[in-house]
């Protein structure tokens, strides 16, 4: 699953623009480091609980952000459906 972000530009990295995302009903698959802090976990596992989206858990920020191509660990990422989101995506 993870390769399936690697492979895409229609995502988005980092916490508020995945909740962005959420709240805006334009993730297909969330990702979720397994080593971030309680108050991301907490935000992201709330808001695709309410939005019915099972996150996926990846065991590191690092190997989070290896798989979104950047040099810096990421605490969250989401594949998008770019026709149902308002924001920039990362790319």
């Amino acid at each position: 699953m993870l390769q399936d972000l690697a492979h895409t530009k229609d995502r988005v990295v980092g916490l508020k623009q995945t909740l962005k995302a959420i709240h805006e009903d334009a993730v297909v698959r969330v990702y979720l480091a397994e080593d971030v802090d309680g108050f991301v976990h907490t935000k992201i596992v709330t808001a695709c609980s309410e939005r019915g989206v099972e996150p996926v858990m990846i065991p590191s920020m690092t190997e989070l952000g290896n798989a979104c191509g950047i040099d810096v660990g990421a605490a969250t990422a989401a594949i998008i459906a770019p026709d149902r989101i308002h924001m920039k995506k990362n790319g």
